[in-house]
């Protein structure tokens, strides 16, 4: 099946050393200087889904077009997972990669390390202007752009037809609040039907999916360089999930790998998932014809709506064998106002996969072409993308804090409020030592 979004996100916690001994492991082939760039995508993997396989073709045909026009060569490298030990050895040991996808969930330990080259002198005012902001806050530092994202993925709630009707319950049924929420998952439970499948293993992409229940009340885990955490928001976004998981309406654990919505959704697990945007083109390649809906995540009585804002950016390494070069391929590929760059963008974001893309450009030609026509893609962009906010860059003693206290409430039926208080004390502690970019 490949790698998914989950599995990366979750390895990415622990295994990164600080990657301050970052460079590069370009190298030169036949007199001709070669770059490396690192990603999860291509060559193809062995047994890749029709959409992985997509994936790769993009990557492939991307670097083949830069390679065809520039003396400096491109080389893809498949590495399993960004975060594993591999990485991590590689960084240490000097042997990192000259270009590489980064989430925001790492990119204050990457800016802090001084490994992240500046892109801005290499694009024009109107390609940077071209980026929504909410997405691209997480890529910058002091107005200067360190990484270009190459998809936008909001969440939402996907759910089964069949399985919805199986249990005698309608359209109206589906949850726009938390309390309706909790109530269709009693229903579902007294009816036998499969459950609401929550993500449940601890790891960025768990906390990535919790974050919007939080921002939905009005909390937030930094605010102003301080914690906010321990919150009345806080409180109630983990007594929410930990009520899913205590009474039975989420199970414990994931009946299906990595809480793939296709799989629990498909294969009869589930009735509702929490999942992203990036869903839409799995069920496209792998079950074409299963019917299924969307809904913007539920909201708390009196909050507002929200979702997340998750998606791979490219980077390049500042400590690299060239990084002006590797910045440039940076722009080149996604971040320049030149028409291919535009419609590589386009491409990947409607025919590789399923995003929102990340420029107001590249979405206008996607709707144009047709991208957005399928009802739950157009449901993503104009209903569920205008309430997202882009994905945090907390470092991981943030990230940790959160993760822990998710978790005790979830699996241990831990106090959310004593959690909250202990998660924001673990927060705060941090902070009055941290400096590096700014906490987003």
């Amino acid at each position: 099946m490949g790698v998914s979004r989950r599995s990366l996100f979750r390895a990415g916690a622990g295994a990164l050393a600080a990657p301050a001994l970052l460079s590069g492991c370009g190298s030169s082939v036949s007199g001709r200087k070669e770059l490396v760039f690192w990603q999860f995508y291509a060559p193809t993997p062995v047994g890749g889904s029709p959409d992985v396989v997509k994936q790769s073709q993009w990557f492939t045909r991307m670097v083949n077009d830069w390679n065809a026009q520039h003396e400096t060569k491109i080389r893809l490298e498949y590495v399993t997972v960004l975060g594993n030990p591999k990485l991590a050895t590689a960084f240490a040991a000097g042997e990192g990669p000259d270009i590489f996808l980064l989430s925001p969930g790492d990119f204050a330990r990457y800016y802090n390390g001084g490994v992240l080259a500046e892109l801005t002198p290499y694009m024009e005012p109107e390609a940077v202007k071209d980026f929504f902001a909410p997405n691209m806050a997480t890529r910058t530092a002091d107005g200067k752009v360190y990484g270009l994202p190459m998809e936008i993925e909001p969440l939402a709630m996907f759910y089964s037809e069949q399985a919805m009707e199986s249990a005698h319950l309608a359209e109206s049924d589906l949850p726009r609040t938390w309390d309706q929420l909790l109530d269709l998952g009693d229903k579902l439970r007294t009816r036998k039907a499969p459950p609401i499948m929550l993500p449940n293993l601890p790891g960025y992409y768990q906390n990535f999916t919790w974050y919007p229940f939080l921002w939905q009340t009005g909390a937030d885990a930094v605010r102003h360089g301080r914690s906010g955490f321990d919150s009345a928001g806080a409180r109630s976004a983990l007594q929410l999930w930990r009520d899913c998981i205590q009474t039975g309406i989420a199970p414990r654990t994931s009946p299906v790998p990595d809480s793939d919505a296709v799989a629990g959704l498909g294969g009869g697990y589930a009735t509702m998932s929490l999942s992203g945007i990036w869903t839409v083109a799995a069920f496209k390649y792998r079950k074409p014809k299963y019917r299924y809906g969307v809904i913007p995540l539920p909201t708390p009585a009196g909050g507002t709506p929200r979702t997340a804002l998750g998606g791979w950016a490219f980077v390049a390494n500042a400590r690299g064998r060239d990084p002006e070069t590797a910045a440039k391929f940076c722009v080149w590929a996604l971040g320049s106002m030149a028409k291919e760059s535009i419609q590589r963008v386009v491409d990947w974001c409607t025919v590789a996969k399923s995003d929102i893309a990340p420029r107001a450009s590249a979405l206008a030609a996607g709707r144009a072409s047709g991208g957005y026509d399928h009802p739950v893609m157009k449901k993503f962009a104009d209903e569920i993308f205008p309430t997202g906010r882009g994905e945090p860059r907390y470092p991981p003693v943030v990230y940790k804090a959160i993760s822990d206290a998710i978790q005790q409430c979830e699996f241990a039926g831990a106090d959310p409020a004593a959690q909250a208080r202990l998660a924001g004390d673990t927060i705060d502690a941090y902070l009055t030592s941290y400096r590096g970019v700014t906490i987003l």
